[in-house]
């Protein structure tokens, strides 16, 4: 797919899938105590989907862009390339970070198609 041609439609679709919000819940119970890790994703379920630049949520979580030879950044890019879509990220607003519950993989992948690209996302 060429950039030119790259839209959040043809990226995206539009929910997470079932099985973020367990891979999630699984990352968060690292930062909080189990029981704050799942009423953390059980906002993010009933959250709106809305959509952010790429290059803004990387900086708001202020974690480094894998590289593109990532095996699970490369798994992605070749997903969008054989237009398989991707799930919405799911966020969690730190207290001096933006925390990527689900989707840092996902994330650096739409900021190699372009990091100006919107990403749907679920923001808590």
């Amino acid at each position: 797919m060429k950039k030119s041609t790259l839209t959040k439609d043809n990226i995206w679709i539009k929910e997470p899938e079932d099985h973020d919000f367990p891979a999630a819940q699984d990352y968060l119970e690292l930062l909080f105590e189990p029981d704050e890790a799942k009423g953390i994703v059980e906002k993010l379920k009933k959250a709106p989907t809305i959509t952010k630049k790429s290059k803004d949520i990387l900086r708001a979580s202020k974690l480094a862009l894998l590289p593109e030879t990532n095996i699970h950044v490369r798994e992605n890019l070749k997903k969008v390339q054989k237009n398989k879509k991707l799930s919405p990220i799911l966020l969690v607003r730190g207290e001096h970070e933006l925390i990527i519950a689900d989707g840092y993989h996902r994330l650096c992948c739409s900021y190699y198609l372009t990091e100006d690209l919107e990403v749907p996302c679920r923001l808590v």
